[in-house]
């Protein structure tokens, strides 16, 4: 039985994870498994959408390129620290048209899930989808915020 590409891609993006903690402490795993060409790390048919993950002390800002799709064929869904995205692109040629090349396919499914750093405050998450970038503010769950202890 083949694995399903988006198997690989979560499992792809765990070693991305681990690299990434590891490489704070030392620059070891820097670019001993990635692959070689043009991309930045491990790249699989389903590595779609692009997205960008943002830490700041309250909160994480989530970002994916979703270019041509409207939030109606979006589906987000969290729970506690896992994150997924799923949703239907589709491609349909214009009426009264014939297709003469088709590069950008019929419709297609995609799925990318995510484990984040840290647990999400599910109630009060904002989603904006602007000019093809869907942006998530993902507050940070109270048990994940750092706290300042005094010392008495």
């Amino acid at each position: 039985m083949y694995p399903r590409w988006n198997d690989l891609d979560q499992m792809f993006g765990a070693m991305d994870l681990l690299r990434n903690r590891m490489g704070r402490v030392n620059r070891l795993f820097t670019d001993f498994d990635r692959s070689w060409g043009f991309s930045p790390g491990w790249t699989t048919a389903n590595n779609w959408p692009r997205t960008n993950l943002y830490d700041s002390e309250n909160h994480l800002q989530f970002m994916a390129a979703v270019p041509g799709l409207n939030k109606d064929e979006i589906n987000i869904k969290i729970q506690g620290n896992y994150l997924e995205i799923s949703g239907t692109r589709k491609a349909a040629s214009p009426e009264g048209y014939a297709a003469q090349r088709l590069e950008r396919g019929g419709e297609t499914f995609f799925s990318r899930s995510y484990t984040l750093p840290v647990d999400i405050n599910i109630d009060k998450v904002q989603a904006k989808l602007k000019d093809g970038i869907l942006t998530l503010n993902l507050p940070k769950s109270e048990k994940a915020k750092m706290k300042k202890i005094t010392i008495g």
